[in-house]
């Protein structure tokens, strides 16, 4: 079993975690969970965190095999496209990303659009095995904050996605369409039944007051002191704080100009007739 090499680029302004995992100098790589920056308040897209990531993968003489989503995000907006033109490599995400197509059809009103994933080059099933090169990567079916979440398995290392958070922030919610706080919990638990010492890779960090910006993390550490996965905690007694909390958190700030990218795979709507991208926001739709 390799382990992979691993750079992180955090993006402060969604709190997400990009990784560029690799062989190590010269090889194959793959790049997890990327940003397109967006700025809510102009419209205006700019390419500065995904440019972050082109720079390290040409320094370091890397190939880029796979642009990975672990699922459709809420929060940002995907650089897939963009990093694809640049450097090659195939999108790819979980299969049960068309149960999330179709629960935001009727949102977006998407009359005739795709919603068997074909936008995207590559969708794995559960437990899928696939290679970055000469690393062996295991795609885990870990629903519950979407239909769709997948974390990738890189030898002693997993990218967890939106499952888990670092221990003093807890978990996901689970209050999106096809979520499932009791799924989540179960998904947790699959992760957290690794080796102990199996490092964990969050997709977003949200420190409390005092704490710099962390996003590594292993399965002990989790099962000794998650807020809200622990050993001990029952699905029962997981069930009821996720579903209570969430009941209490606003919608996403990106959440309707992200959804309608990421589940195209990235991919901005096409030019009007007057060249200008448009994107749509239902009203009173969530």
């Amino acid at each position: 079993m390799m382990t992979p090499s691993i750079q992180a680029f955090f993006d402060t302004a969604t709190a997400t975690v990009t990784y560029v995992v690799h062989e190590g100098e010269g090889g194959a790589c793959a790049i997890i969970d990327s940003v397109l920056d967006y700025d809510p308040k102009s419209g205006r897209t700019a390419t500065t965190s995904a440019d972050k990531v082109i720079a390290f993968v040409r320094e370091h003489g890397l190939q880029c095999r796979w642009l990975l989503e672990t699922h459709a995000h809420a929060d940002h907006l995907s650089a897939a496209p963009y990093l694809q033109q640049q450097l090659g490599g195939n999108v790819a995400i979980g299969a049960a990303i068309q149960a999330v197509q179709r629960a935001f059809a009727e949102v977006y009103h998407r009359d005739g659009a795709a919603a068997d994933g074909s936008q995207f080059d590559q969708l794995f099933a559960p437990d899928q095995v696939f290679h970055i090169g000469a690393l062996q990567v295991r795609a885990l079916h870990v629903p519950g904050h979407t239909p769709a979440d997948l974390a990738y398995q890189i030898g002693d290392a997993v990218f967890v996605g939106d499952t888990l958070f670092m221990p003093d922030v807890g978990s996901a919610r689970c209050d999106f369409p096809g979520g499932s706080a009791a799924l989540l919990y179960r998904s947790a638990q699959r992760l957290l039944s690794l080796p102990p010492s199996t490092r964990l890779f969050m997709c977003h960090d949200y420190p409390p007051a005092g704490r710099e910006a962390r996003w590594e993390t292993t399965v002990a550490e989790q099962r000794a002191s998650n807020i809200h996965l622990h050993d001990g905690v029952t699905e029962e007694q997981f069930v009821a704080l996720r579903t209570g909390r969430d009941a209490t958190l606003d919608m996403p700030t990106l959440i309707l100009p992200a959804i309608q990218v990421n589940i195209n795979a990235g991919k901005l709507p096409e030019p009007e007739e007057n060249g200008v991208r448009y994107l749509k926001i239902p009203l009173n739709a969530l």
